[in-house]
């Protein structure tokens, strides 16, 4: 399905891109975070729908590991 002449799978990476763009305006470090996820979840969504897992693992492996280290940092405790 296709609007404006872009796939579905074409607005996800584009809104994936937006949203580590607007997480990089934060300033507050857990927004940017949650924000930035966000963006990984979109992006790990893109790389599932691209026509072969070939091009799409890489940007599965890269954003599932930036997700790991926001959870990692939004759960560690400061002391």
């Amino acid at each position: 399905m296709e609007l404006f002449g872009l796939t579905v799978t074409e607005y996800i990476g584009y809104l994936a891109s937006l949203m580590v763009l607007i997480s990089f305006t934060m300033k507050d470090v857990k927004k940017l975070r949650l924000v930035n996820m966000t963006g990984c979840v979109l992006f790990i969504t893109y790389g599932f729908l691209m026509p072969t897992l070939r091009i799409g693992l890489p940007i599965i492996i890269a954003n599932v590991a930036i997700f790991v280290v926001n959870i990692y940092y939004l759960t560690k405790k400061t002391t």
